[in-house]
């Protein structure tokens, strides 16, 4: 490889002639360079690559996946981006390090009007051409056939299709209660998540579960729902603690409910735990920062994105697919405490 500076192109999107008029060589030749076949001299890619780096030369994505039948890039398809997400994403991201694969995130709701069904249109405008597999967040349908390999992570339905990562909500629903009644709560409200999620119902069987248990009678009008979303969980809270008789504690179905829940009590002139314990579910990187701290059900989101990574490459290689359940771990902090005498 020489030193001659490389003679700049004229004005505008850079092609693969102007790269292989650069470098001396054919249209062929770059080609083979960029795709990674083989017959080419050492020195000769070293040119063409310093040629395509100088240039700013950029291959189409779409033509290249239809060249390779591949694009090395995994999709991360979510519903809209929000903290369980990002957490998930972030997971995703970690594990492809050191791999050929780099992660597309894409947000599959934002504009499509109707939120059922978003994952058959995301799959339809990204597999085949863009991706090469898809790991998706909470679908809400199951999963359509699909050219390219699937994982759903935390799926509305429950573990229904081929490949699916999620978590223990049951039996970390039946912790979070069972550590409030260890603390003598016997009166204990649930801000209940979805009612299209298998997760808020399995969430919202391991709370009844534990009363049962104990020998606490259920009683309904301890139970309201939230939805998963701060906005639903205030007239939740509310609710709750308008009662002739209110709880002396709350299990909410995810930590954004529960914080929220603390903040509606807190404006009532409520003593976090004093007055009223409270247990979330997720460990987002907001119930750390909650003040008290929120005690809650962990949910490693991030090793849940890595997982239904590993999953995916495993069936991209080759290997069947197969259902993950991740375990659901209670983290105590300040927000729960003993009742008042």
């Amino acid at each position: 490889m020489t030193d001659t500076p490389v003679a700049r192109v004229g004005v505008g999107r850079v092609t693969i002639r102007d790269v292989a008029r650069a470098a001396g060589v054919s249209v062929a030749t770059v080609s083979k360079v960029i795709n990674g076949r083989d017959g080419i001299a050492d020195a000769t890619s070293a040119r063409v690559l310093g040629v395509v780096a100088e240039l700013g030369y950029e291959s189409s994505l779409v033509a290249t996946s239809m060249r390779r039948r591949r694009t090395n890039v995994i999709g991360v398809l979510v519903a809209e981006f929000e903290p369980f997400a990002l957490q998930l994403l972030r997971g995703a991201s970690s594990a492809l390090q050191g791999t050929d694969y780099d992660i597309l995130a894409y947000a599959g709701s934002v504009s499509a009007g109707e939120h059922t069904g978003w994952e058959r249109r995301s799959l339809s405008r990204l597999g085949g051409t863009l991706i090469d597999g898809a790991i998706i967040v909470t679908p809400t349908v199951a999963l359509p056939e699909s050219s390219v390999p699937t994982v759903a992570v935390d799926p509305h339905t429950g573990p229904t299709g081929p490949a699916t990562v999620d978590t223990d909500n049951l039996g970390g629903a039946r912790a979070a209660t069972e550590h409030l009644i260890s603390l003598g709560h016997r009166r204990i409200g649930h801000i209940r998540g979805r009612g299209d999620l298998e997760s808020a119902r399995l969430r919202e069987q391991g709370y009844r579960e534990a009363l049962a248990a104990a020998g606490i009678p259920f009683d309904p009008r301890l139970v309201t729902v939230g939805a998963y979303r701060t906005a639903e969980s205030t007239p939740a809270a509310t609710a709750l603690l308008d009662l002739a008789e209110p709880p002396t504690a709350v299990f909410a179905a995810n930590d954004l409910s529960a914080i929220e829940a603390i903040r509606v009590a807190t404006a009532r002139g409520l003593r976090i735990p004093q007055d009223l314990s409270v247990v979330g579910f997720d460990d987002i990187p907001e119930a750390v920062a909650s003040s008290p701290g929120l005690t809650t059900i962990r949910q490693s989101l991030p090793e849940m994105g890595a997982a239904a990574v590993r999953l995916l490459l495993d069936m991209l290689g080759g290997s069947q697919p197969e259902h993950i359940r991740m375990p659901a771990e209670l983290v105590l902090r300040g927000s729960t405490a003993r009742p008042k005498e």
